[in-house]
């Protein structure tokens, strides 16, 4: 049988040497601008899209655009429940939007192929490791929203609000530096479901999606425990202010 299979290859046909219809091909390009981008592209790309729709957005809904950035807000009561609940659902469907316009315009024929695009822990790590990177990257990020949105900070400095929006870029920006050669980078649960509802996901793909939706989701949680309760000490100042009550109710009425 291998005699067989040995016997019916054939050698595919050389390249040609000057193939003018390659210049027509959105493939050829496309392959040209990958092998020059690589990692460093992708997170510029990330980051510099995040610093634009923060910038447009912010005036109107806050410029989350990231699940684990609206519960982390939530968790540090600047958000409702209600508009946090609604702000992700408009998140995911986004994302699932999103990736659909992608594939229309792309419009190739390896389209479906999955690779690079759906999250997932690669081979060389545990999934342990994945988790823990999107818990520190989501921190990173939702840190860095509590950072540049302080009310202290803009309060005290009139340009902070207006400059917001790059520190959040440049934080997912190095955060997809970090963590794309281990997760692929998801520190957004909606991109990472979208992504895996409209793509033809892998069955480890499907597997790993909840590491995308847990991590950051820890890590938002962190965030706005460090950011609220240790650096604004407001653990401490509620403990003040229920001391200051329960001191109140024990004084003798006159």
């Amino acid at each position: 049988m291998e005699h067989q299979h040995e016997r019916n290859y054939k050698d595919p046909p050389p390249a040609p040497l000057l193939d003018l219809r390659e210049l027509r091909k959105w493939s050829f390009y496309r392959a040209s601008i990958a092998d020059r981008v690589g990692y460093l592209g992708i997170a510029w790309a990330f980051g510099g899209m995040i610093f634009v729709l923060v910038y447009c957005t912010s005036g109107i809904s806050g410029g989350h655009l990231n699940p684990a950035v609206t519960f982390g807000l939530l968790l540090a009561r600047k958000v409702s429940l209600i508009r946090a609940v609604a702000y992700m659902v408009a998140q995911c469907i986004g994302a699932t939007i999103g990736v659909m316009f992608v594939i229309f315009f792309t419009n190739s024929d390896d389209q479906q192929n999955s690779d690079g695009v759906v999250n997932v822990v690669s081979r060389n790590y545990s999934k342990g490791a994945g988790l823990g990177a999107e818990i520190i990257g989501t921190f990173v990020l939702v840190y860095t929203v509590f950072s540049a949105t302080d009310p202290k900070r803009n309060a005290r400095d009139s340009h902070i609000p207006v400059l917001a929006p790059l520190p959040i870029g440049f934080a997912v920006f190095v955060v997809h530096l970090a963590l794309i050669p281990i997760t692929g980078t998801g520190i957004n649960p909606a991109r990472s479901l979208g992504t895996a509802l409209i793509y033809r996901s892998t069955t480890e793909a499907v597997n790993d999606l909840w590491i995308f939706w847990v991590g950051p989701f820890l890590g938002a949680l962190a965030a706005a425990v460090y950011h609220q309760y240790i650096l604004r000490a407001g653990a401490v100042k509620t403990l003040e202010t229920i001391r200051a009550l329960g001191s109140i109710g024990s004084r003798p009425l006159v």
